[in-house]
């Protein structure tokens, strides 16, 4: 519909060219439709034109196709765009006075109003193209009157301006438009501008946004293509910044107040309390009135820059409202010369300038009594003061929109400048050649445009193939004026020029926020997990709305907002804030508590067993010593002293040396101490069997081969230990799989095939051990051994067989500490089984202590 209605408007106003080449026989004459008088204009060598928005609304005509519609009607006259068109105007002719540049050559403009509006736009970009003077043309040919343009204000009029100069190939230099679309040079190959692509403010707002840490936001843009693709750019930049867009609202084109009411409801019962604006103050001016109606604050506004130094919201009456605005804005620079100038425009000096007319109105209410323009208005007395909305129009120590028209001004200037005094031979074009300067054609002061490079007030102005310039903005901050009123300060700068992270940066403690505050707002869907903690986004909610989960043991997040918590290496285990690694617990039998203890009843143990050896070695020659081989004896007891002192081989840190001989040391004595005990067993044994007539068994059990059971006994296990520690030896091994918090430091077996065979093996000699003192238990005698081996060898299966499932079952240290448990168990139920009743008759009873009553022959 829109392009329907822009077609319609603007075929009125089309001007016929080369109508001899459409239509032969025809008079090739320039036939102007329609009258559109430019507000500003000056004849020159070359012509450059002008197109700014000095009204920002507009009375669109009865469009219905039935008869020639009427003009447009713009209202609202902006004395801040008129300046800019002043600017212009200075420009050329400061340049026409100089010498240097573009000497014997002059100047012309043409200044068009858009009226802020992309139909109206259209409108004035035709105007420019025809124009006054042209119905006097003769012929419609060679170049054309107009060499380039300097416009738009918004992206929206620029994107319609740009694309009707398109195909005459005429260069436009924006001084306000940012939209990124518009550095798209297959669709704008005649575009440039002076202010930096959105594409660099998104990622400015991206970079403040991360800055403060405000992660829940919402967006307002208007119904345009500057919104549009500010807002695409802005969602791209926050992609993987842990940002979220809490809404997304449209201010319709053609403001609708229930609509705006609406948006004003979002804002206001959201969590987001920073909201980023793209709009243009025009449309953006009624929806702050209905904003404030409403009494709405606390909001933190970002202001893009086409609205963050609009003069306009400079009122007292803004402040309690948008106070703490903060935004980036064009950068601000010098124009020498420019308020004086703008104070020799009045109405006196222009008397026939209705625009002139409209500023003095708009300054002062009030008119010159010599004007009949402005009949509405009182006539000027000459005290009249500047009203505040428009003081800005005089507040040009550092300007920006109208520094940027200065700078497009004099890029086209240098480009002409540089095409005038092109070397013959050394030129752009086909064969090197230069342009004709007597019939200069558009696209050929493009191809210096897109190459030139000047300085100007200390800046470097130059443009990329894109046709934009190099991106820096000013970041500014709305702040409380001594008069109640908005004051723009700058506190900080964005240069894209900057490497990666150095681009932003910002003076946080000249920054007042909203509401006279100096701390930052808080605006977030979830508070910040701390650290310990990590972040589980809730179910059908953007990534920002989450859950503070902590981290699970093992795991640490040593930072705030850990998407995920970071596993903790081998050796470590996370604290119990879980914020750090530490090193983990390493565990073993210890001198502790527990290793202390069953230190010392090793040590008792070994003590004791020296005793009983010391009584048994003094008391060497009594029948209770002698009645079965006193030698066995000895054995015994050495060997048991042997078990009681390996036990304590098992406390203290595992070493290579020690895991070997701590299962061989006691495999080997406790199987030299069960020899022992089979071999007096089968003496015991031997010795009652042999009292029958004919038996000889004494025969074969003699000392010597008492000796060689013993040994062949204990040799079989030292072969067993002798291959297993060749084969699969046992070694210091670090646990850390049983309790991941701890590192258990053990022995591993090496081959649990060899552990076991050394286990059985003393258990089978046990066993036959048992066995044989079985069968003996009932030999007659006061002192029937074979008794008291049958304890002993019970007592030792059964703990044996106890320490098999609590041994598998034991956690850490407490496997060795049943194991030395097992150890120290079974040697003193051998010790005091064996040796505690001869040791009684020894030291107790003296009188027992004879061949007839251990014989039981006593009477």
């Amino acid at each position: 519909m829109q392009a329907f209605e822009s077609m319609t408007v603007l075929l009125p106003w089309l001007l016929i060219h080369h109508l001899s080449e459409l239509t032969p026989g025809h008079a090739s004459k320039c036939v102007l439709q329609n009258y559109f008088e430019p507000g500003l204009m000056a004849n020159g060598d070359y012509v450059i034109g002008g197109i700014f928005p000095l009204h920002y609304n507009q009375e669109m005509p009865d469009l219905n196709c039935t008869y020639k519609p009427g003009p447009v009607k713009c209202n609202g006259f902006d004395p801040r765009a008129f300046r800019w068109a002043l600017t212009m105007k200075l420009a050329v002719e400061e340049i026409n006075k100089r010498t240097d540049l573009l000497p014997n050559y002059s100047l012309g403009y043409k200044i068009f109003d858009s009226c802020a509006y992309p139909l109206t736009g259209q409108r004035s970009a035709v105007a420019v193209l025809n124009g006054p003077n042209e119905e006097n043309s003769p012929m419609c040919e060679g170049a054309g009157p107009l060499l380039a343009i300097i416009g738009e204000s918004g992206s929206a009029q620029s994107i319609v301006v740009s694309r009707t100069l398109r195909p005459f190939r005429i260069p436009m230099i924006s001084y306000f438009s940012s939209c990124a679309c518009l550095s798209d040079r297959r669709e704008f190959p005649t575009f440039f501008r002076v202010i930096p692509s959105d594409a660099y403010q998104v990622k400015a707002i991206a970079k403040l946004l991360l800055h403060f840490k405000w992660t829940w936001v919402g967006v307002v843009r208007g119904d345009h293509e500057y919104g549009r693709f500010a807002l695409q750019g802005l969602l791209k930049e926050l992609e993987g910044t842990g940002i979220c867009v809490a809404y997304q609202e449209m201010i319709p084109l053609l403001y609708e107040r229930q609509r705006a009411l609406e948006i004003i409801h979002i804002m206001n019962h959201s969590t987001a309390r920073v909201v980023v604006v793209f709009s243009a103050e025009g449309e953006l001016t009624p929806f702050l009135r209905d904003y404030m109606e409403n009494n709405v604050t606390g909001i933190q506004w970002i202001a893009s820059e086409a609205w963050v130094t609009a003069s306009v919201f400079t009122g007292s009456e803004y402040y309690p409202f948008l106070g703490g605005t903060i935004g980036f804005g064009i950068r601000q620079g010098q124009i020498p010369g420019l308020r004086e100038y703008l104070t020799t425009v009045n109405p006196d000096r222009y008397p026939s300038n209705t625009l002139v007319h409209e500023l003095w109105g708009a300054l002062y209410g009030c008119s010159f009594s010599s004007s009949n323009l402005n009949n509405h208005l009182p006539s000027c007395t000459g005290k009249e003061t500047v009203r505040v909305q428009h003081s800005a129009y005089f507040n040009t120590s550092r300007p920006r929109i109208s520094y940027n028209v200065y700078k497009g001004v004099y890029a086209i200037a240098y480009s002409l400048h540089n095409l005038i005094h092109c070397t013959p031979g050394k030129g752009p074009f086909s064969n090197s050649t230069c342009a004709n300067v007597f019939n200069v054609y558009p696209w050929q002061l493009q191809q210096y445009l897109q190459e030139v490079s000047f300085t100007i007030s200390g800046e470097t102005v130059k443009f990329d193939m894109k046709g934009d310039s190099i991106p820096s903005y000013d970041l500014i901050n709305w702040q409380r004026g001594s008069a109640g009123n908005i004051e723009f300060v700058n506190v900080g700068m964005f240069d894209g020029a900057q490497e990666s992270g150095q681009e932003l940066v910002i003076k946080e403690k000249a920054i007042m926020w909203p509401g006279h505050q100096s701390e930052v707002l808080v605006s977030v869907c979830s508070n910040s997990c701390a650290p310990g903690f990590r972040k589980a986004v809730r179910r059908g909610q953007p990534l920002c709305c989450f859950d503070c989960v902590p981290c699970d043991s093992g795991k640490i997040s040593n930072k705030t907002d850990s998407v995920e918590c970071m596993a903790c290496s081998e050796d470590y285990w996370s604290n119990v804030d879980g914020t750090v690694c530490i090193p983990k617990v390493v565990e073993f039998l210890s001198h502790d508590a527990m290793g202390l203890t069953l230190t010392v009843i090793a040590l008792v143990g070994a003590c004791l067993t020296l005793a009983v050896f010391a009584v048994f070695l003094y008391y060497r020659n009594t029948p209770v010593v002698r009645i079965n081989n006193s030698e066995l004896s000895f054995f015994i007891l050495l060997s048991l002293t042997l078990c009681f002192l390996c036990a304590l081989v098992f406390i203290g840190e595992p070493t290579s040396w020690s895991c070997m001989l701590r299962h061989t040391a006691f495999s080997i004595t406790f199987s030299l101490c069960i020899s022992c005990i089979l071999g007096k067993t089968l003496v015991v044994l031997a010795a009652f069997t042999a009292t029958r007539p004919g038996n000889n068994i004494m025969k074969w059990l003699g000392p010597t081969q008492q000796r060689i059971i013993i040994f062949c006994c204990t040799l079989v296990q030292v072969i067993i230990c002798t291959t297993w520690l060749v084969a699969s030896p046992p070694f210091p091994y670090r646990n850390t799989k049983y309790q991941q918090s701890k590192i258990i430091l053990d022995c591993s077996v090496g081959s649990d095939l060899a552990f076991w065979c050394v286990l059985g093996y003393i258990g089978l000699l046990a066993c036959v051990c048992f066995f044989l003192a079985f069968l003996a238990r009932k030999l007659p005698g006061n002192f029937n051994e074979a008794k008291y081996i049958t304890f002993s060898m019970l007592i030792f299966c059964a703990v044996w067989l106890a320490f098999v499932p609590a041994y598998v079952s034991s956690p850490g240290k407490f496997t060795t500490a049943v194991e030395i448990f097992a150890i120290l168990a079974s040697s003193f139920g051998l010790l005091f089984c064996l040796f505690t009743p001869k040791v009684y008759i020894i030291l107790l009873k003296p009188q027992k202590n004879t061949k007839q009553h251990l014989m039981g022959k006593d009477k």
